[in-house]
């Protein structure tokens, strides 16, 4: 089933760096070399943010300015089926630097690289690794198909091959 759901699938815990692979009941995604940096003035919100707001940035360390957020994407692309949703949480080697990572559910018949945003609680400048683990999503299988999937309802971010910036 995962190298179904999952494109490339590492059916082990790759521990170089920080690890991603498979888990005991998920898997660890990595991080893509494509990132946007905020860059934006207030008020930030999800009805005003434009591309302008980010700076595009493509390298193997992307570094996250004080007290501030990145966008990034997953490595892999994921295929979820319709019995599947995957909930998604940052890894904990991030958390104990004060980096937080924040990723919505993958739903039912969603497609696509994840969008990840990744937040510095810290006041200094902190850095994140492409090639790397950045989240954990653990997978729950219903007994059975929803009635209605993020495909059947045309999901806005159906089909993700870039970071999405909100619609």
């Amino acid at each position: 089933m995962g190298e179904k759901m999952i494109r490339p699938f590492s059916p082990v815990k790759i521990t170089r760096g920080i690890s991603f692979g498979l888990s005991s009941y998920g898997y660890d995604f990595s991080l893509a070399e494509e990132f946007k940096i905020f860059c934006g003035a207030g008020p930030v919100s999800p009805k005003k943010i434009k591309a302008e707001d980010f700076t595009d940035f493509s390298g193997a360390t992307c570094t996250i300015p004080p007290r501030s957020f990145i966008l990034g994407r997953s490595l892999e692309y994921f295929s979820i089926p319709r019995n599947v949703i995957g909930l998604c949480f940052g890894k904990s080697t991030y958390a104990r630097c004060g980096i937080i990572v924040n990723v919505t559910p993958l739903e039912p018949e969603w497609e696509g690289f994840v969008t990840v945003q990744i937040a510095n609680l810290s006041p200094v400048e902190a850095e994140v690794y492409a090639g790397e683990g950045i989240g954990q999503i653990i997978f729950l299988e219903a007994d059975q198909v929803c009635m209605r999937s993020y495909k059947d309802l045309s999901g806005k971010y159906q089909d993700a091959r870039s970071i999405q910036l909100p619609r």
